[in-house]
C-alpha cells in the first residue's frame, strides 16, 4: 500500500526523497520505496523519519482504523 501519508508530510516541508533520505541517513531509493509501499522501514527508521518532518508514528505510518 502506498505510503501517501508520508509523501504529503514531506511535501508540506518542502523537502526531496533526497533531503529527507540524507536527514535520516537512507538511500533516496529507500524513501522512495517507501512510499511506493515496496519497503516496510524498521521502527528506528520510522522513527527517524517522523522526527525529521515532525510528525507522529500514527501520523504516517498507521492505517486510519475502520469503523
Amino acid at each position: 500500500m502506498k505510503n501517501l501519508k508520508l509523501k504529503s508530510a514531506r511535501a508540506g516541508k518542502d523537502m526531496s526523497q533526497q533531503q529527507l533520505a540524507d536527514a535520516v541517513g537512507v538511500s533516496r531509493q529507500t524513501i522512495n520505496a517507501i512510499e511506493k509501499g515496496d519497503y516496510n522501514p524498521t521502527i528506528r527508521l520510522c522513527v527517524a523519519i517522523c522526527r525529521a518532518l515532525g510528525k507522529t508514528l500514527d501520523e504516517l505510518f498507521w492505517p486510519e482504523s475502520e469503523e
